[in-house]
């Protein structure tokens, strides 16, 4: 076993929690080393949104909604109910708008409020309608140079068309419909199609936004530092020594190979959803690693290798739950996140019988389906019914809006695959195995609701549904008559954008033992880590935010123990 290679800090995992750290880190003066498992960088958070969850940040504070410090703990008390460590929330709202001008300041990174994206919980004390979410500026892919070929995903990264790249602010009002929705995707697809010098090397559009923005942005700060990035190189377990991890083992070009860490380790290699053995061992069932919507190599090395060496966990039971669809031939599955709340579709158990607000957030929805199928079992899978007004105006999962992509442009081998299609309520229910006595029903009782614009059974069209509604609807945006014909449905799985369960972490960063006492040299942060939120979502980008956060924080405490052993050895040879 190779053991010649010594850093101050090593980094596993090259999502966005774990490069900030990595560039904290050197930025304090640490020798960095980041490892990432699969042959391409940027993990989950590249397939993601790339959003951040940060309460009284710079740009709220600068519109009438404002923020305050007591708003946000209000709400985020409301939103965990108990269940999160009020330490741990209390250090993510302080610290967070505070990392987020560093990154502002010190790398490549740029964010942004989205006024138009609310929390989650409308119901709660201290709820905002907006701009607590943040999304990243649009980054050039050219500026990555040759490695632009190994961000992960940047193949199939295009929104509108599959080909050209836009911001969260920017989409919404196009899949809602909102005023000048029109103008607004012409001028997107315009853009991309114009931008000859990209079109001539290929399909990739060199304005990268959302997930592979943020990644773009971090790694380019990184090789602006000089730090590392070893990728294929798979970590196998940690090093310890009088109780303190010391470095790790990991497998690089089929050797085996230990690298020491002078001041500490830190974990961001995601968590254990594509795990069949960790999922059936911890979440609830049934359940698959196929079902996920995030890369196959969030296999939990990070977690059990903790769980080895008598770190404590927490949440392991819990998931960022998503309903997702399978396509064939991909490696993972498409989650449907807001396309959920637009007007003229339902979601039903087997029984063809409503059970959630089909426009509650996407981990709300899949809590919903779990507690539904314990209790009457037939709710995973799920199936999300539509008609051919819905298909042709809004956007369903993988199903680009009909006027965009008619079902003719659709691979062949996705009817009754990805979509199941019928010209009756009764043959679809056949179709896909659903009661087609109890579906009717309740699509009658849809229609009478969409009349009334009152939904009397789970309230659809709450505060937080409306942003993605669509306003040309009456009287309710986000409900409209499921009745002209054909009929489609999506089937829907228990999927997933990741665990929630992990290492138990301090509000420093460091991985507690089972005993409560900190591991020495040992830290954790993104979903390697016990989620910050506990059981809630509170709001979009509640997962990269403290990944992001944390990871820099522990770099800061990794940092202060590295100078305090220096002015102690120091104190010692002048002694």
């Amino acid at each position: 076993m190779d053991k010649d290679e010594c850093y101050d800090v090593i980094v596993i995992g090259s999502g966005a929690g774990g490069m900030a750290a990595a560039v904290r880190a050197h930025d304090l003066g640490l020798k960095t080393l980041l490892i990432e498992k699969a042959a391409r960088y940027g993990g989950t958070t590249a397939l993601s949104g790339g959003g951040i969850w940060v309460p009284n940040n710079e740009d709220i504070l600068s519109l009438p909604m404002g923020d305050s410090p007591e708003e946000a703990l209000t709400y985020v008390r409301a939103a965990v109910q108990g269940e999160a460590p009020e330490q741990r929330l209390l250090s993510y709202l302080e610290n967070a708008p505070r990392v987020v001008r560093w990154l502002h300041d010190h790398t490549r990174v740029r964010y942004k409020a989205v006024e138009c994206y609310p929390d989650y919980y409308p119901h709660l004390p201290g709820w905002k309608p907006g701009a607590r979410t943040m999304e990243p500026c649009p980054f050039n892919l050219d500026l990555l140079g040759d490695e632009a070929k190994l961000l992960y995903n940047i193949e199939n990264s295009g929104m509108v068309m599959g080909r050209a790249m836009i911001l969260q602010a920017e989409l919404m009002p196009i899949l809602a419909r909102k005023r000048g929705w029109l103008f607004r995707a012409a001028r997107t697809i315009l853009r991309y199609w114009l931008d000859i010098p990209a079109r001539l090397k290929g399909r990739v559009d060199r304005r990268l936004t959302c997930g592979t923005a943020l990644v773009a942005a971090l790694r380019q700060s990184m090789r602006d530092r000089g730090i590392p990035l070893w990728l294929e190189t798979a970590f196998r377990s940690f090093v310890v020594e009088n109780g303190r991890v010391t470095g790790i083992v990991a497998e690089r070009n089929g050797n085996r190979i230990e690298i020491r860490a002078r001041y500490g380790v830190i974990v961001a290699a995601g968590g254990f959803e594509r795990n069949q053995a960790m999922r059936e061992e911890y979440l609830p069932s049934p359940t698959n690693a196929d079902w996920s919507a995030t890369p196959p190599t969030n296999t939990g090395d990070g977690i059990r290798a903790g769980m080895a060496i008598g770190a404590a966990t927490g949440f392991m039971n819990l998931a960022w739950w998503v309903p997702s669809v399978a396509i064939p031939g991909a490696d993972r599955q498409v989650g449907l996140f807001a396309d959920r709340t637009t007007p003229g579709l339902v979601c039903v158990n087997k029984q063809g019988r409503r059970f959630v607000n089909e426009g509650v957030e996407y981990q709300g929805f899949g809590n919903a389906m779990y507690k539904e199928h314990a209790r009457m079992q037939g709710c995973v899978p799920a199936w999300m019914v539509f008609d051919a007004t819905h298909r042709k105006r809004y956007l369903s999962g993988p199903l680009t809006p009909g006027w965009l992509t008619p079902d003719s442009k659709l691979p062949a081998n996705w009817l009754d695959t990805v979509y199941y299609k019928a010209d009756t309520i009764e043959e679809l229910a056949a179709k896909i195995g659903v009661d087609a006595s109890g579906l009717k029903q309740t699509i009658e009782r849809m229609n009478e609701f969409a009349r009334t614009g009152v939904d009397a059974d789970f309230h659809k069209g709450n505060r937080y549904d409306r942003f993605m509604g669509d306003p040309s609807v009456k009287p309710n945006p986000c409900l409209a008559p499921i009745d002209r014909p054909p009929f489609y449905a999506l089937r829907l799985d228990a999927g997933d954008i990741g665990t929630k369960g992990g290492l138990l972490i301090d509000e420093q960063g460091r991985v507690m033992s089972t005993d409560g006492s900190a591991i020495e040299g040992l830290y954790a942060c993104g979903n390697s880590s016990a989620s910050v939120m506990g059981p809630s979502y509170p709001g979009p980008g509640s997962t990269i935010g403290p990944a992001i956060v944390i990871g820099c924080m522990a770099a800061e405490d990794i940092a202060r123990k590295a100078a305090d052993n220096n002015a102690a050895r120091a104190a010692a040879s002048a002694s």
